[in-house]
């Protein structure tokens, strides 16, 4: 039985309107799944802060719905480093917004890619910025961050125990 207990994950990518916004609504329907939900809270956040208060991308949004989930809800938010103080594990999407977060973490933060809790992704593997490209990359991230939130929840139930 999991204890009565509250631990936060921040998801983090560039701009908070693709990649960490589509894998916050996954991770929280993949938490629910495994009878997390009460357990984990589950934010996102971007590094930069160009879409503030803006939705989630159209086409970010619209994988979401094709494939059952709703991100209709979100606003894009930037990383604020006191929020370190709360989130117990912060997730980038690729290397570079890994670095960004390391540069403001303070000693002993939880820092890592989203990737490295998918068994079957190679070490050091980033979930790739859609942004530019067509809608197929928006369903290849969806795939990517549906595996890394499974491997995630297999994790925090143990750990969590």
């Amino acid at each position: 039985m999991l204890e009565a207990m509250s631990y936060h994950v921040c998801l983090v990518c560039m701009g908070n309107i693709c990649r960490s916004p589509m894998a916050e609504v996954v991770l929280r329907h993949t938490l629910a799944e495994h009878g997390l939900d009460r357990l984990v809270t589950v934010d996102s956040a971007g590094t930069d802060g160009w879409h503030e208060g803006g939705p989630m991308d159209d086409r970010a949004a619209s994988t979401l719905v094709v494939h059952g989930l709703d991100g209709s809800a979100h606003r894009a938010r930037r990383f604020r480093s006191e929020w370190f103080g709360y989130a117990d594990l912060v997730l980038a999407m690729d290397a570079a917004n890994l670095r960004a977060l390391r540069r403001i973490a303070p000693p002993g933060a939880d820092v890592r890619l989203m990737r490295s809790f998918d068994p079957a992704a190679p070490a050091n593997a980033e979930v790739p910025d859609p942004y530019y490209g067509g809608d197929e990359g928006f369903t290849e991230v969806l795939h990517m961050v549906r595996a890394a939130s499974e491997g995630l929840a297999k994790h925090l139930a143990e750990a969590l125990r």
